[in-house]
């Protein structure tokens, strides 16, 4: 800043000096920048200029030495840590207070009074200090802070620069400065940014030391012409050396901000380029001469110490045999040369990554012999073993693969994947690996298979697809041969003209022999033997019954009877055949074929979820697509058509169409109970299924209801209930049928109406339940007691009760065909006995009611005729029945009586006397 100052010359005429002196104006031009503008000027400034500049005015004095800027040189070479500086000033705090307060105590301890202004004169002391009054002027004090200032005014300006800039030239011109520095300490420049503290408030000191030890190299190298020019390696003469002076040459660069920079920094790379050519050829060398221990060893140290050591680790990768000789650890179409149609041979993959595990190993080894523990060389080696070897030959094995067959392809990635991870399972890591080398080596060989994810994920999947879908066509398809065979049979020895001609007279046979009708079929002239026509219960008519599930082609292989001759015969014939294949109308072979078939799939896929991320996600959601494509396929297209077909062949069966009853249960019944277990065990072997392969594996969480997997479980399950329950509905016919027939065709008039002998009196030999009832209950009880364990109790309570609700109203009009005598009504009420303890034993208390009331309606018929009165209280009693029948229903079931007539006049005039109005 300048300061102007004219004077105006005195005017002519004016005799005194004093009135020239009181017309002077004084006039001041300043050029003024804004501090902010000058500061961020000297950021910009080399640093001799800095502390010239400092030299001129105390506040631009003040401005060089704020602390603040040299901490930003010193953070741009990366060498302050805020925390130790904070640190640092909070123990020199520490120290300071602890110092005042060791003043003041012995400042107390000697004179007796407190120090002005000090703590212990603020809060007091004792009761001698409370009387003492404040020192206004101390002596001592003020003599201290006049020497102070006397040693200010006598002692001659201190130069600027303090310590750490003082031991140096600041001008950069000049080869001498180096060697002068390096002859009073060799190693102080190679030291001295690694004994640099973060201290607030020294920061420019710190920044001295580093300036003084490295700047007369640096701008040394940047006047150098050549690479013999620089002043270092005449100082330096050890590789060692001169590798770590370059490197922290490099560091010192980054606080450079002066004007050239650029040009500094880019002569500094260049020569620190030439100088790692030399020492790389002289590790290659050492490389190519097996001197491990001696020039390669030592050279790689070097490289470290220069730039981290890339270009050695780089160089040491690249002319490694492995990657030069990468065709003898293994031909990947070896695999697919000796294999047979639809397997692979691993054998040859399982020799290519034991090799490579064994060579990766002993280079472990060579590695921690080579290079210094700071660097990892193992990690960046491995990377390029994968991409260079490993991705190689999986990707050659995988297109051949692709190209001979889909499942081979399939159990190709799968395999292969499996030995890669073993293969990094089994590497040993070296000195300078990272505590997490087992976790980046997965990382990195799994890397290899990500390009083929996508591919083998849906390949899996439509494989999947496929595979099932043929098992199910396939059985599906021999289940239509095998009946179209059966009814061809049947249907060979028929001629259609004769049939029509002889189709009311067998029309008439099957009207009028309603029970033989089906053995009689086979000509009025056969002497064939019967038992040539099929029946469904019979026997002779069963020759395929078997206790398992039955594949489709058993039953043509079993030896074939002679073909009935007729339509009709030949139409009982095929419905027989119908009836009893319903057991095969779905098969837990193939059910089981389809599981095993997912849990190869879900093997193979499952491994890939140890990718982790978006792959590891992707072959999560396959597996519960897998899961979810075997429950539509064998839900949906096997098991639910085979349900019906089965409720489509149930309603075919008629029970008077049956030849021989005397077998227990009812065949077609059976035969569809029998596919209710084999659906059950279906049922229990997805949930094993899905429970193992997938909830314990930790493919799906099976509390999650939004679970895809989950919900098409439910979704399985729920159509599994409804078929069953269908086929269940339709069998409760079935059975039905089979009782009213039972009941019609074997209850003889006389069980409840007997004869009576000679003497007119009735002898009854057996007071038990008829054996109709007896039958009755053992074929109702057979097929209920059959689902027990094998269906979900709610479908088996409301299978039990519609039976038995249905049994009832069967009972019931059974019993309005009868003809009860007195003497009769012991044999009918042991047979509602029978049946309400059959009730009783399915535990049901609504339904028991039903067959109490009937049971006490069984007692009106003991009465006798004369207490009519008795009868028509029987019959008005509604709360007799427990609501179950009306007072016009007992009356309808009252004329069953063989004495109704005698008594029937009585009875109404009975009930009209106590005011029952029927109906």
């Amino acid at each position: 800043m300048a300061t102007k100052s004219n004077f105006k010359r005195v005017l002519p005429g004016h005799p005194s000096v004093i009135a020239s002196l009181k017309t002077t104006q004084l006039v001041d031009s300043k050029a003024i920048l804004p501090a902010e503008l000058i500061a961020a000027i000297l950021d910009y400034l080399p640093i001799p200029d800095m502390f010239r500049f400092a030299q001129t005015s105390k506040r631009m004095q003040e401005m060089v030495y704020d602390d603040t800027r040299w901490v930003q040189r010193l953070k741009s070479m990366g060498i302050w840590n805020e925390t130790e500086a904070r640190q640092r000033f909070d123990e020199a705090m520490k120290r300071k207070v602890e110092a005042q307060r060791a003043r003041e105590a012995e400042e107390v301890r000697r004179t007796g009074v407190g120090v002005p202004g000090s703590f212990t004169s603020m809060v007091g002391g004792g009761e001698s200090e409370r009387k003492t009054s404040f020192t206004l002027f101390d002596a001592s004090l003020e003599q201290e802070m006049q020497r102070k200032s006397l040693d200010r005014t006598v002692r001659p300006r201190a130069a600027t620069l303090d310590k750490g800039f003082d031991d140096m030239t600041l001008s950069p011109a000049g080869a001498a400065a180096p060697l002068q520095s390096f002859s009073r300490d060799p190693d102080a420049a190679l030291k001295v940014i690694s004994q640099a503290r973060s201290i607030r408030g020294m920061a420019r000191q710190e920044y001295g030391k580093i300036y003084g030890a490295l700047a007369p190299f640096y701008f040394d190298l940047a006047r150098s012409q050549s690479h013999a020019d620089p002043v270092l390696f005449r100082a330096y003469r050890d590789p060692e050396q001169q590798a770590q002076l370059l490197s922290l040459l490099k560091v010192f660069a980054k606080s450079d901000f002066a004007q050239g920079w650029a040009q500094r920094e880019e002569k500094l790379d260049t020569m620190m380029g030439i100088f790692e050519n030399a020492v790389l050829r002289e590790f290659e060398q050492g490389y190519e001469a097996k001197d491990l221990d001696g020039r390669t060893k030592r050279y790689a140290h070097v490289l470290v110490a220069l730039n981290g050591g890339t270009a050695g680790v780089d160089s040491y990768i690249h002319n490694h045999p492995l990657m030069l000789e990468k065709e003898k650890l293994g031909n990947p179409t070896e695999c697919l040369r000796h294999a047979t149609p639809g397997h692979i041979s691993l054998q040859p993959s399982h020799e290519f990554f034991r090799s490579l595990a064994i060579a990766l190993n002993d280079e472990a080894e060579v590695i921690d012999r080579v290079f210094p523990t700071a660097i990892d060389v193992l990690f960046p080696f491995l990377e390029r073993v994968a991409e260079d070897v490993i991705s190689e030959y999986i990707n050659a094995l995988f297109d051949e693969a692709h190209a001979v067959s889909i499942e081979i392809y399939l159990k190709a990635v799968a395999g292969v994947f499996e030995q890669a991870l073993q293969l990094a399972i089994s590497l040993k890591s070296t000195k300078g690996s990272k505590p997490n080398f087992h976790d980046e080596a997965m990382q990195i060989i799994t890397r290899c298979f990500e390009p083929h994810i996508d591919l083998y994920l849906q390949e899996e999947l439509d494989f999947f697809k496929r595979t099932t879908s043929a098992e199910v066509e396939a059985y599906d398809k021999r289940l239509s041969d095998e009946d179209a065979s059966t009814e061809t049979f049947y249907m060979s020895n028929i001629n259609r003209q004769a049939a029509k001609r002889d189709f009311l007279t067998s029309f008439k046979k099957v009207v009028m022999m309603p029970v033989n009708v089906l053995p009689t079929i086979g000509g009025s002239g056969s002497t064939k033997p019967t038992t040539s026509t099929p029946a469904v219960n019979g026997s002779t008519l069963d020759p395929t019954s078997r206790a398992s599930t039955p594949l489709p082609g058993e039953r043509s292989a079993s030896p074939r009877l002679e073909a009935p001759t007729n339509e009709l015969a030949a139409k009982a014939a095929i419905m027989n055949s119908r009836l009893e294949g319903i057991r095969s109308l779905f098969s837990l072979e193939v059910a089981l074929n389809l599981v095993h078939t997912a849990k190869s799939s879900l093997e193979r896929v499952a491994r890939f979820v140890r990718l982790g991320g978006q792959s590891g996600e992707e072959a999560k959601e396959q597996c519960e697509s897998i899961f979810i494509n075997l429950l539509q396929i064998l839900g949906g297209r096997h098991i639910k058509p085979g349900f019906d077909r089965a409720v489509t062949h149930l309603s075919s069966y008629r029970p008077r169409e049956v030849a021989d009853h005397s077998k227990e249960g009812v065949a077609p019944l059976v035969a569809f109970l029998e596919l209710v277990n084999v659906g059950d065990l279906i049922q229990q072997m997805v949930e094993v299924f899905y429970l193992q392969e997938l909830v314990a594996a930790n493919l799906t969480d099976r509390d999650d209801f939004l679970s895809p997997a989950d919900k098409e479980k439910k979704r399985f399950e729920q159509m599994l209930d409804e078929r069953v329950a269908a086929g269940l509905n339709k069998g409760i016919d079935v059975l039905m049928d089979e009782v009213e027939y039972l009941c019609g065709t074997t209850q003889v008039p006389t069980d409840f109406n007997p004869v009576a002998g000679p003497d007119g009196t009735v002898q009854l030999m057996d007071i038990g339940p008829t054996d109709t009832a007896r039958r009755v209950v053992d074929i109702v009880s057979s097929h209920t007691s059959m689902l027990v364990g094998s269906t979900d109790k709610n479908v088996l309570d409301v299978f039990n009760q519609e039976v038995g609700l249905r049994l009832f109203t069967a009972l019931c009009k059974h019993l309005k065909r009868q003809r009860i005598s007195v003497d009769g009504a012991i044999k009918l009420i042991s047979d509602m006995n029978a049946y309400n303890n059959y009730v009783q034993s399915l535990r049901n208390k609504s339904l028991t009611q039903y067959f109490t009331a009937l049971r006490e309606l069984s007692q009106m018929y003991l009465v006798d005729p004369t207490h009519a009165k008795e009868i028509a209280t029987i019959i008005a009693d509604s709360d007799r029945y427990h609501g179950i029948f009306r007072a016009e229903e007992v009356y309808e079931f009252a004329e069953r009586r063989a004495d109704w007539y005698q008594i029937k006049r009585e009875v109404e005039k009975q009930m009209y006397g106590v005011g029952c109005v029927l109906m």
